[in-house]
Protein backbone atom coordinates (compact mmCIF):
# COMPACT_ATOMS: atom_id res chain seq x y z
CA UNK A 1 0.00 0.00 0.00
CA UNK A 2 1.27 3.45 -0.88
CA UNK A 3 2.19 5.63 2.05
CA UNK A 4 2.42 9.44 2.16
CA UNK A 5 5.24 10.42 4.51
CA UNK A 6 5.88 13.84 6.06
CA UNK A 7 9.46 14.49 7.18
CA UNK A 8 10.62 17.10 9.68
CA UNK A 9 14.21 18.04 8.87
CA UNK A 10 16.99 20.15 10.34
CA UNK A 11 20.14 21.22 8.53
CA UNK A 12 23.19 23.42 8.65
CA UNK A 13 23.00 25.24 5.33
CA UNK A 14 26.70 26.17 5.20
CA UNK A 15 27.77 23.34 2.92
CA UNK A 16 24.75 23.38 0.60
CA UNK A 17 23.85 25.34 -2.52
CA UNK A 18 20.37 25.78 -1.08
CA UNK A 19 17.43 23.42 -0.68
CA UNK A 20 16.34 22.82 -4.26
CA UNK A 21 17.79 19.96 -6.31
CA UNK A 22 20.32 21.24 -8.89
CA UNK A 23 22.64 19.33 -11.22
CA UNK A 24 26.31 19.27 -10.29
CA UNK A 25 26.03 20.91 -6.85
CA UNK A 26 25.28 19.69 -3.35
CA UNK A 27 21.75 20.58 -2.16
CA UNK A 28 19.65 19.52 0.81
CA UNK A 29 16.90 18.07 -1.37
CA UNK A 30 19.45 16.21 -3.50
CA UNK A 31 21.20 14.65 -0.52
CA UNK A 32 17.94 13.60 1.12
CA UNK A 33 16.57 12.07 -2.08
CA UNK A 34 19.78 10.09 -2.56
CA UNK A 35 19.60 8.77 1.02
CA UNK A 36 15.86 8.03 0.90
CA UNK A 37 16.20 6.21 -2.42
CA UNK A 38 18.90 4.00 -0.88
CA UNK A 39 16.92 3.30 2.28
CA UNK A 40 13.59 2.72 0.50
CA UNK A 41 15.12 0.65 -2.29
CA UNK A 42 13.56 2.71 -5.10
CA UNK A 43 13.79 6.27 -6.49
CA UNK A 44 12.29 8.87 -4.15
CA UNK A 45 11.51 12.51 -4.87
CA UNK A 46 10.48 14.83 -2.05
CA UNK A 47 8.42 18.02 -2.02
CA UNK A 48 9.83 20.61 0.37
CA UNK A 49 7.81 23.39 1.95
CA UNK A 50 10.46 26.10 1.73
CA UNK A 51 13.15 26.51 -0.92
CA UNK A 52 15.81 27.99 1.33
CA UNK A 53 18.83 29.67 -0.28
CA UNK A 54 22.48 28.67 -0.05
CA UNK A 55 23.77 29.22 3.49
CA UNK A 56 20.32 29.37 5.12
CA UNK A 57 19.67 26.94 7.98
CA UNK A 58 16.57 25.06 9.12
CA UNK A 59 15.42 23.90 12.54
CA UNK A 60 12.19 22.42 11.21
CA UNK A 61 11.93 22.18 7.44
CA UNK A 62 9.13 19.92 6.16
CA UNK A 63 9.00 17.69 3.08
CA UNK A 64 6.69 14.92 1.92
CA UNK A 65 7.01 11.95 -0.41
CA UNK A 66 4.88 8.94 -1.30
CA UNK A 67 5.47 5.35 -2.35
CA UNK A 68 5.37 1.68 -1.46
CA UNK A 69 8.40 0.50 0.50
CA UNK A 70 9.20 -2.03 3.19
CA UNK A 71 10.91 0.04 5.86
CA UNK A 72 8.58 1.06 8.74
CA UNK A 73 7.89 4.77 8.87
CA UNK A 74 9.41 5.22 12.33
CA UNK A 75 12.68 3.63 11.15
CA UNK A 76 13.21 6.05 8.27
CA UNK A 77 14.94 8.80 10.33
CA UNK A 78 17.58 6.51 11.85
CA UNK A 79 18.35 4.74 8.56
CA UNK A 80 18.56 7.96 6.54
CA UNK A 81 20.56 9.82 9.19
CA UNK A 82 23.13 7.02 9.37
CA UNK A 83 23.45 7.06 5.59
CA UNK A 84 23.82 10.86 5.50
CA UNK A 85 26.46 10.75 8.22
CA UNK A 86 28.42 8.14 6.28
CA UNK A 87 27.73 5.45 8.87
CA UNK A 88 25.57 2.62 7.55
CA UNK A 89 25.72 0.68 10.81
CA UNK A 90 23.89 1.39 14.05
CA UNK A 91 24.56 4.41 16.22
CA UNK A 92 23.78 8.09 16.40
CA UNK A 93 26.23 9.62 13.95
CA UNK A 94 25.02 12.95 12.60
CA UNK A 95 25.77 14.82 9.39
CA UNK A 96 24.90 18.40 8.42
CA UNK A 97 21.33 17.38 7.54
CA UNK A 98 19.15 15.19 9.75
CA UNK A 99 15.58 13.90 9.70
CA UNK A 100 14.01 14.62 13.08
CA UNK A 101 10.73 12.82 12.53
CA UNK A 102 8.76 10.84 9.92
CA UNK A 103 5.00 10.45 10.09
CA UNK A 104 2.27 9.08 7.84
CA UNK A 105 -0.22 11.56 6.45
CA UNK A 106 -3.51 11.32 4.51
CA UNK A 107 -3.17 10.46 0.82
CA UNK A 108 -4.05 13.97 -0.35
CA UNK A 109 -1.56 15.78 1.91
CA UNK A 110 1.24 17.86 0.30
CA UNK A 111 3.99 19.45 2.42
CA UNK A 112 4.16 22.64 0.38
CA UNK A 113 0.62 23.24 -0.80
CA UNK A 114 -0.99 22.48 2.57
CA UNK A 115 1.28 24.85 4.46
CA UNK A 116 -0.53 27.77 6.14
CA UNK A 117 2.57 29.76 7.06
CA UNK A 118 6.09 29.82 8.47
CA UNK A 119 8.26 31.34 11.17
CA UNK A 120 11.82 32.46 10.46
CA UNK A 121 14.46 33.65 12.91
CA UNK A 122 17.36 35.91 12.00
CA UNK A 123 20.36 36.15 14.34
CA UNK A 124 22.51 39.29 14.57
CA UNK A 125 25.55 39.82 16.79
CA UNK A 126 27.62 42.88 17.52
CA UNK A 127 30.53 44.02 19.62
CA UNK A 128 33.71 42.00 19.77
CA UNK A 129 35.46 40.70 16.65
CA UNK A 130 33.56 38.09 14.67
CA UNK A 131 34.41 34.51 15.61
CA UNK A 132 35.71 31.97 13.12
CA UNK A 133 33.24 29.53 14.70
CA UNK A 134 30.12 31.70 14.38
CA UNK A 135 30.67 33.44 11.05
CA UNK A 136 28.39 30.98 9.23
CA UNK A 137 25.54 31.28 11.74
CA UNK A 138 24.88 35.00 12.24
CA UNK A 139 25.19 38.47 10.74
CA UNK A 140 27.97 40.22 12.64
CA UNK A 141 27.77 44.00 12.98
CA UNK A 142 30.42 46.24 14.49
CA UNK A 143 28.08 48.37 16.61
CA UNK A 144 24.92 47.73 18.61
CA UNK A 145 21.54 48.47 17.01
CA UNK A 146 18.85 50.68 18.53
CA UNK A 147 16.14 48.13 19.32
CA UNK A 148 13.21 50.45 20.08
CA UNK A 149 13.13 52.19 16.67
CA UNK A 150 13.38 48.72 15.11
CA UNK A 151 10.36 47.55 17.11
CA UNK A 152 8.42 50.60 15.98
CA UNK A 153 9.34 49.87 12.36
CA UNK A 154 8.36 46.22 12.81
CA UNK A 155 4.89 47.27 13.92
CA UNK A 156 4.40 49.02 10.55
CA UNK A 157 5.42 45.86 8.70
CA UNK A 158 3.00 43.59 10.57
CA UNK A 159 -0.36 43.06 8.90
CA UNK A 160 -1.53 42.48 5.33
CA UNK A 161 0.34 44.53 2.73
CA UNK A 162 1.71 44.44 -0.78
CA UNK A 163 5.31 43.47 0.00
CA UNK A 164 6.73 44.06 -3.49
CA UNK A 165 9.35 46.41 -2.01
CA UNK A 166 10.73 43.47 0.00
CA UNK A 167 11.06 41.12 -2.98
CA UNK A 168 14.37 40.50 -4.74
CA UNK A 169 14.61 39.96 -8.48
CA UNK A 170 15.21 36.44 -9.76
CA UNK A 171 12.62 34.44 -7.85
CA UNK A 172 9.57 32.62 -9.15
CA UNK A 173 6.97 35.05 -10.48
CA UNK A 174 4.02 35.18 -8.07
CA UNK A 175 0.38 35.88 -8.88
CA UNK A 176 0.34 38.45 -6.08
CA UNK A 177 2.88 40.10 -3.80
CA UNK A 178 0.29 40.61 -1.03
CA UNK A 179 1.18 38.68 2.13
CA UNK A 180 0.18 38.76 5.81
CA UNK A 181 2.80 39.10 8.54
CA UNK A 182 1.17 37.92 11.75
CA UNK A 183 4.08 38.62 14.06
CA UNK A 184 7.43 40.42 13.82
CA UNK A 185 9.43 40.58 17.02
CA UNK A 186 12.81 42.04 17.97
CA UNK A 187 14.35 40.06 20.82
CA UNK A 188 17.60 40.50 22.75
CA UNK A 189 18.13 37.13 24.47
CA UNK A 190 21.71 37.82 25.60
CA UNK A 191 24.09 40.78 25.58
CA UNK A 192 25.49 41.41 22.12
CA UNK A 193 22.86 39.33 20.31
CA UNK A 194 19.57 40.20 18.67
CA UNK A 195 16.95 37.90 17.14
CA UNK A 196 14.38 39.03 14.60
CA UNK A 197 11.48 36.56 14.38
CA UNK A 198 8.85 36.84 11.68
CA UNK A 199 5.74 34.72 11.16
CA UNK A 200 3.61 35.01 8.05
CA UNK A 201 1.32 33.17 5.66
CA UNK A 202 4.00 33.19 2.98
CA UNK A 203 7.15 34.99 1.88
CA UNK A 204 8.45 36.38 -1.39
CA UNK A 205 11.96 35.74 -2.69
CA UNK A 206 14.50 37.06 -0.12
CA UNK A 207 11.62 38.83 1.69
CA UNK A 208 12.79 37.99 5.21
CA UNK A 209 16.39 38.99 4.50
CA UNK A 210 15.29 42.33 3.00
CA UNK A 211 13.00 43.00 5.98
CA UNK A 212 15.98 42.31 8.26
CA UNK A 213 18.26 44.56 6.20
CA UNK A 214 15.69 47.34 6.40
CA UNK A 215 15.29 46.94 10.17
CA UNK A 216 19.08 46.94 10.59
CA UNK A 217 19.25 50.27 8.77
CA UNK A 218 16.56 51.62 11.10
CA UNK A 219 18.60 50.38 14.07
CA UNK A 220 21.67 52.12 12.65
CA UNK A 221 19.81 55.40 12.16
CA UNK A 222 20.09 55.27 8.36
CA UNK A 223 16.31 55.02 8.08
CA UNK A 224 13.54 55.96 10.48
CA UNK A 225 10.61 53.80 11.56
CA UNK A 226 8.29 56.40 10.06
CA UNK A 227 9.78 55.68 6.60
CA UNK A 228 8.28 52.19 6.53
CA UNK A 229 4.69 53.01 5.42
CA UNK A 230 5.98 55.01 2.45
CA UNK A 231 8.44 52.24 1.54
CA UNK A 232 5.61 49.69 1.54
CA UNK A 233 3.34 51.92 -0.52
CA UNK A 234 6.08 52.57 -3.08
CA UNK A 235 6.40 48.85 -4.03
CA UNK A 236 9.96 49.84 -4.96
CA UNK A 237 12.77 47.46 -3.98
CA UNK A 238 15.26 50.33 -4.12
CA UNK A 239 13.45 52.15 -1.29
CA UNK A 240 13.89 49.27 1.17
CA UNK A 241 17.11 48.30 2.92
CA UNK A 242 19.90 45.95 1.91
CA UNK A 243 19.50 42.18 1.73
CA UNK A 244 20.92 40.69 4.93
CA UNK A 245 23.35 37.80 4.32
CA UNK A 246 21.96 34.25 4.31
CA UNK A 247 23.96 32.75 7.16
CA UNK A 248 21.94 34.48 9.89
CA UNK A 249 18.61 33.05 8.70
CA UNK A 250 16.89 29.99 10.19
CA UNK A 251 13.61 28.36 9.15
CA UNK A 252 12.07 27.70 12.58
CA UNK A 253 8.60 26.29 12.01
CA UNK A 254 6.08 25.32 9.33
CA UNK A 255 2.38 25.55 10.16
CA UNK A 256 -0.35 23.27 8.82
CA UNK A 257 -2.91 24.73 11.20
CA UNK A 258 -3.59 28.48 11.20
CA UNK A 259 -4.51 28.58 14.89
CA UNK A 260 -1.02 28.29 16.48
CA UNK A 261 0.39 30.67 13.87
CA UNK A 262 -2.20 33.33 14.65
CA UNK A 263 -1.82 32.72 18.37
CA UNK A 264 1.78 33.97 18.12
CA UNK A 265 0.35 37.33 17.09
CA UNK A 266 -2.32 37.25 19.80
CA UNK A 267 0.30 36.48 22.47
CA UNK A 268 2.54 39.28 21.22
CA UNK A 269 -0.32 41.76 21.04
Amino acid sequence: MERNILLTIEYDGTGFSGWQRQPGVRTVQGELEKALSYVCGKPVQINGTSRTDAGVHALSQRASFRGEFGIPTDRIPLAVNNYLAGSLGSGYACGDVRIIRAEEMPADFHARFDSKGKTYRYILRHGSAASAFSRNYCYHLKAALAAEPMRKAAAFIEGTHDFACFQAAGGTVRETTVRTIYDLQIKEPVAGEMHIEVTGDGFLYNMVRIIVGTLVEVGQGKKSAEDIPAILQSADRQRAGHTAPPQGLYLVEIYYDEKPMKERNDDHG
